[in-house]
């Protein structure tokens, strides 16, 4: 089977082994002529974006970069970004690298013709419609890794640098035009990363598919791309080059994107917060509490899981889920705690206060209280 294909679910995707080398014309028919390309500084320095630019050039697009951005963006990378966008004249936006490179390119080519505070977007009811849509770039998405499908989301998570509060900021408008899922650009992905933007994945997944809304498209959706990260996770990990467990690692990514409009929960209301304060990864924290999240859930979604082990080819039922998770972090080398991934002496009060006001904790599958909240941070330590 090749893997190579072009889908138009949920926007135009070029996906595919050295479909890099469409990036010229991807932008040219988004109609952009003056793209600034955004990514993160880790990412600037190596071959990868090289390519990028190159191919930029080559297309007579210029090679203007931004790369001031953190592991976890915040508003005053953004408005740095805003800066050389403006400056420079520009047209549009390549998203390009891990979640933090897309998110904030995205933010870039929305917030560029804006004049409210970004904060006035955040997801909350119709906030969007404040913004001016004609005023938006257009965007074109590269995702480096296989993590947080942000490539086809329409949002992006902002950190507030003067409360630490990671914020979601939304618009339909924010969705890139056309995507390049080329999984050769994934290749020079370390190990730890693979595996931290890989269970990243597979907690969308499985947070949309545990959500207790109703969603049959993403529920389906989340149950293949589990399926996707249980094959070809510990294969793309054990062998950085394998281009099928890579490419298949992509799709994995973007179908979590996409099917966790139907909600995510405990795992990402806890690393929200543990990500903002502590600066840790955010799929590494995501994969640290995956376990004890789905403890605390076991009476909402024990049947439900039963029937994913079943698919999954797991016995055991929820058990055997659980089961599957712990054994997952092992192969993968992930903490066994919060404590061993770096958080140390944490302040329970203010992490459970910012748990619950996460947008993420209203999709849990048992509601979130203080009590219950607070005794899953003290099992997550």
């Amino acid at each position: 089977m090749s893997l190579t294909a072009n889908w138009s679910y949920p926007t135009a995707i070029r996906f595919g082994a050295g479909r890099i080398a469409e990036l010229g014309a991807a932008c040219i028919e988004a109609g952009i002529t003056n793209p600034l390309l955004v990514t993160d500084r880790g990412l600037a320095a190596l071959p990868v974006a090289q390519t990028a630019l190159d191919q930029m050039d080559a297309a007579g697009l210029g090679r203007a970069i931004f790369s001031e951005v953190d592991p976890n963006p915040t508003d005053v990378n953004m408005e740095a970004g805003i800066k050389a966008y403006r400056e420079g004249g520009h047209d549009g936006v390549i998203a390009f690298g891990g979640g933090s490179g897309l998110d904030l390119g995205k933010m870039v080519a929305f917030m560029a013709g804006q004049t409210r505070p970004v904060w006035d977007f955040e997801d909350v009811g119709d906030w969007w419609t404040r913004a001016n849509a004609d005023a938006i770039a257009p965007i074109v998405a590269v995702p480096t890794t296989a993590g947080t499908g942000s490539e086809v989301g329409r949002a992006s998570v902002i950190t507030n640098s003067a409360d630490h509060v990671k914020k979601v900021i939304f618009h339909p408008k924010v969705l890139p035009t056309i995507v390049i899922m080329d999984p050769e650009l994934t290749v020079g992905m370390p190990a730890p990363i693979t595996a931290g933007t890989g269970m990243d994945a597979l907690a969308h997944c499985l947070e949309a598919y545990c959500s207790p809304f109703f969603h049959p498209m993403s529920q389906g959706i989340a149950l293949e791309g589990m399926r996707l990260c249980k094959e070809y996770l510990p294969r793309a990990f054990a062998d950085g080059t394998d281009i099928e467990a890579r490419g298949q690692m992509m799709a994995a990514a973007a179908m979590g994107a996409v099917a966790f409009q139907k909600g995510l929960g405990g795992i990402h209301a806890i690393s929200h917060p543990v990500g903002a304060l502590y600066n840790t990864h955010h799929g590494t924290t995501n994969a640290v509490v995956m376990p004890m999240v789905l403890s605390m859930n076991r009476p909402a979604v024990e049947e439900r899981l039963s029937r994913a082990a079943d698919y999954l080819g797991l016995k055991g039922g929820f058990e055997g889920f659980h089961a599957y998770v712990l054994e997952l972090r092992e192969t993968l080398g992930i903490p066994a705690n919060l404590t061993a991934l770096g958080v140390s002496d944490p302040d329970l009060d203010t992490l459970v206060r910012m748990a619950l006001a996460d947008p993420t904790a209203g999709g849990n599958p048992v509601p979130m209280t203080k009590e219950n909240t607070r005794a899953l941070i003290q099992a997550c330590l």
